[in-house]
């Protein structure tokens, strides 16, 4: 086992932290937010998702919010987009970056979006075809990689079937989610092996979501079989709803601390990433999950 020498930070704070917020949050805020997170060295960013604001009310004003940020020379804004309509409301504002989503349990499927995994993909076909006609860099999201909260456990062969699948279409990248934060070091360590059997370890990214305490942890089994990309979200926003008591996505000042502590480069301005998750959780009026940002803060 080798640790590399730098990770890359996905930052979803913006987008999967901030979907599950009740309180429409204002487009000037959503705009700031992304802003600090650009000056603070994180060199992705998901600012928002081209999804029907009927389903998801907070992401309604997605394209004056994509319009509205100072987009940063070597910083990419991906945005999630479901289908071909949203795909082509994303393009009209500029966006260069998409990412489409699925998951490995046919059960999560057929409960959020009444299809079944093979479907979902044939929904994005005409997307990942249009993507690639435009030169536009498709990420893929595969969801429940370690656990449903339907069916319970998820096979690792279908995690693997579902990330071989998204790469072959075309993804460049292939994110892998503990959506409802239930894995442990060891189950992360075997899916994430699985999967790098069949499609290449470069190409993949891993999320965790912090339910059981479980999230720094199941990075570093991640970390030692040689994954370089880790999705987190500032101030530790985010969250499944399907998971009694989960805390949110693991908090990005967490991870990069980590990190950081081992010797791991990751290009960004710790002490500047912290100031802007006690000053988002000020903005949403509640305590910030990050356990770093409340020791550098106290």
């Amino acid at each position: 086992m080798s640790l590399p020498t730098s990770v890359r930070i996905v930052e979803v704070g913006a987008r999967d932290g901030l979907q599950n917020e009740k309180t429409i949050i204002p487009a000037a805020t959503k705009i700031e937010l992304i802003d600090r997170l650009s000056a603070s060295g994180l060199r992705t960013i998901e600012a928002t998702s081209f999804v029907s604001p009927k389903w998801v009310p907070q992401l309604a004003d997605a394209a004056e919010v994509f319009a509205g940020i100072t987009r940063r020379d070597g910083v990419t804004y991906p945005v999630l987009v479901p289908n071909l309509q949203g795909y082509e409301r994303a393009r009209a504002v500029g966006v260069c970056d998409i990412a489409i989503f699925t998951a490995a349990s046919e059960a999560f499927n057929r409960k959020n979006i009444n299809a079944s995994i093979d479907e979902s993909i044939e929904r994005f076909l005409p997307v990942l075809e249009q993507a690639r006609a435009d030169g536009v860099r498709v990420r893929g999201y595969v969801s429940t990689v370690l656990g449903c909260p339907y069916q319970g456990e998820v096979p690792v062969s279908e995690v693997v079937r579902v990330a071989r699948r998204l790469h072959e279409l075309g993804c460049h990248e292939i994110s892998l989610g503990d959506t409802i934060g239930v894995g442990t070091p060891g189950k992360a360590r075997v899916m994430l092996r699985a999967v790098a059997g069949e499609v290449p370890m470069s190409a993949l990214a891993v999320h965790f979501h912090d339910t059981y305490g479980q999230a720094l942890a199941n990075i570093l089994a991640c970390l030692e079989e040689g994954v370089g990309v880790v999705d987190s979200s500032v101030g530790g926003t985010g969250g499944c709803p399907y998971a009694k008591g989960a805390t949110g996505n693991v908090a990005s000042e967490d991870v990069v601390y980590m990190l950081e502590g081992m010797g791991i480069a990751t290009g960004i301005d710790l002490p500047r990433l912290i100031e802007t998750g006690l000053w988002l959780s000020g903005a949403l009026g509640r305590a910030t999950s990050s356990r770093v940002a409340r020791a550098r803060s106290a």
